[in-house]
């Protein structure tokens, strides 16, 4: 992990948020903070498919020292992890819920996450429940909307701009691998 301090600014690729809603709910000094002291993530809809961002976003947080819990009705093993069908089955202590489910399935995600005490709810790139996420907010949860994890890490860490992309954040440090 070892996401160091950064100075970032809010990067509106990839996101159909408005300036006002970005802020709101993809605040750039919430981000760093979830990926600096998240180490256990639920990930709600993972799939055995490979082809899948689910599968690509698991792999990456796994090999990034994540703890990474698939939560998905199917039961077995994803990349090695049992998965749980729900989040109140998950036996240990969460930090994250990182969110790969249709959009009004997250509202009933955030209220399980409220009951059980979990910090964070992140919902990825195109998921977006306005009511669910203001709810966790006011519940004191940290929120993410419409952003990818995977992303925002790389973005963080460093490595991102390595594929080409733009991250927009200012710093002379390489990526440690």
């Amino acid at each position: 992990m070892g996401l160091g301090p950064s100075t970032a600014c809010s990067i509106g690729m990839n996101t159909v948020l408005t300036p006002a809603e970005r802020e709101r709910y993809q605040n750039a000094d919430v981000i760093h903070e979830i990926l600096e002291t998240a180490k256990t993530i639920a990930l709600v809809g993972l799939s055995t498919d490979h082809q899948k961002a689910s599968y690509f976003v698991a792999s990456y947080l796994l090999s990034e020292g994540y703890r990474v819990i698939p939560v998905t009705p199917r039961g077995g093993e994803i990349l090695g992890q049992k998965c749980y069908p729900d989040l109140k089955s998950v036996p240990e202590k969460i930090d994250l819920v990182d969110i790969f489910r249709p959009a009004h399935e997250v509202a009933a995600l955030v209220d399980t996450a409220i009951a059980l005490n979990i910090p964070a709810v992140w919902m990825q790139l195109r998921i977006i429940d306005f009511a669910a996420a203001d709810k966790a907010l006011a519940a004191g949860m940290k929120v993410v909307m419409d952003k990818c994890v995977k992303m925002e890490h790389g973005r963080y860490g460093g490595s991102l701009h390595w594929a080409g992309m733009n991250t927009e954040i200012i710093t002379a440090r390489r990526a440690r691998y």
